[in-house]
């Protein structure tokens, strides 16, 4: 057990390194909070993340965009195309970043780029102060909390629970999930190819997931290949030149030859929901609190709302002299709806593509029928998948804490 500390060394911890914490830890130290963020030295990842606007937005707000950009690549089109071989099919739907005005509707980016240069706005950050260590134990009472790490001792007003879907701050809250695993694996790579991609990115839809390639700088471009665990192990295994070729026939060539690149990962596909957002001076962000199959986009894109809202609380509670570790209800009530309609959403869709059921058919393509040939109906989709909603967060728009 840790032992209790005789004295504040920080007002908030943020345990974890990955984007979600790192972002967390750089928008509290703007909110004027002295954090300490803990977490072990990173490993490598390998995959890519598209940044939507809002998170671009709040990255812009925080001044660590532009390092970012020259390594980003626009989205400015994003493209639905039913590959699935049933009875009904759903049309092609586009959706076009200029219908709202928009420059792009997000970037795509490597995780590797982002970790390092949002690594290098903490290590710049004042009153952040970044602890290589592991969380050994965390020990909550009625006026702070004390983590035991293989650095030392922490004592704060505030955790910020950023340590992943196995969350060890999570458990020491009390807080429970519910969720359960998918059969499903996402097949993650990066390509080059010898057509350009325009800034077009491509989900084709199968029976067994989404099949999605995103653009990257360059002729390069991601894919998130989602198949059942079994086919996508299967896939894995193949060697470069092989899966290249899989690659390129699964998505008819739009993009001419493909030359997969070194470093393809496996990631097993589960879905989890924390039953509360906060509680006992810990708050989760990221996977700590939402595990979302990779559909739309919405898992780092939701854990940045998570990271920019309760950076908003504490600017506000530090302004009003209230006790930092005093957010947790609000912190909760505010990521509810958000969190659980989203991952309701992608559920849904998920389900919609596996399923059998043939009237479940006729409505996923009555309603991509729709978004092609309506346009409100397009741009309510649009802006609803961007997260644009009442009561954002202020970095989400783009606003200073």
């Amino acid at each position: 057990m840790a032992r209790k500390a005789t004295g504040y060394t920080a007002e908030v911890a943020v345990v974890g390194g990955g984007p979600a914490g790192l972002i967390a830890a750089v928008a509290l130290a703007a909110a004027g909070a002295e954090t300490v963020l803990i977490a072990p030295a990173p490993g490598s990842d390998r995959r890519t993340t598209a940044l939507l606007d809002g998170s671009v937005k709040a990255l812009k707000a925080l001044g660590v965009w532009d390092a970012l950009a020259p390594r980003a690549s626009a989205l400015k089109v994003l493209r639905l195309v039913d590959a699935t071989r049933r009875l009904i099919r759903a049309p092609e739907v586009t959706f076009n970043c200029a219908e709202l005005r928009l420059e792009a509707f997000g970037y795509n980016i490597e995780n590797e780029a982002l970790r390092d240069g949002l690594l290098t706005a903490a290590s710049a950050a004042k009153r952040l102060r970044m602890v290589k260590a592991v969380v050994a134990d965390v020990a909550p009472d009625d006026s702070g909390v004390t983590l035991c790490s293989t650095a030392g001792d922490e004592r704060v007003r505030l955790v910020v629970a950023a340590d992943g879907r196995d969350s060890f701050c999570r458990k020491a809250a009390g807080i429970a999930t519910r969720g359960h695993k998918l059969g499903q694996s996402a097949l993650a790579l990066t390509f080059r190819h010898s057509r350009p991609h325009d800034n077009v990115s491509t989900e084709f839809h199968t029976e067994s997931g989404p099949f999605t390639l995103v653009p990257l700088p360059g002729r390069r471009s991601s894919l998130v290949w989602v198949a059942y665990d079994y086919d996508a192990e299967a896939l894995a295994a193949l060697d470069d030149l092989g899966l290249g070729e899989e690659v390129e026939r699964r998505a008819h060539s739009i993009l001419g030859k493909m030359e997969v690149e070194a470093g393809r990962g496996v990631f097993p596909l589960a879905a989890a929901i924390a039953e509360r957002f906060a509680a006992h001076r810990i708050v989760l962000v990221g996977e700590a609190g939402h595990v979302l199959p990779p559909i739309g986009a919405q898992g780092l894109n939701l854990s940045i709302r998570d990271a920019a809202l309760v950076a908003e609380l504490v600017a506000d509670a530090r302004r009003d002299g209230v006790d930092v570790g005093e957010v947790c209800a609000d912190y909760d009530l505010r990521r509810r709806g958000d969190v659980r309609s989203r991952a309701m959403a992608v559920e849904m869709f998920g389900r919609s593509l596996l399923t059998d059921f043939l009237p479940v058919h006729a409505l996923r393509g009555l309603g991509l029928a729709l978004a092609a040939n309506v346009g409100p109906m397009r741009r309510l989709l649009m802006r609803e998948g961007l997260g644009e909603r009442a009561g954002a967060p202020r970095l989400v728009r783009g606003e200073a804490l």
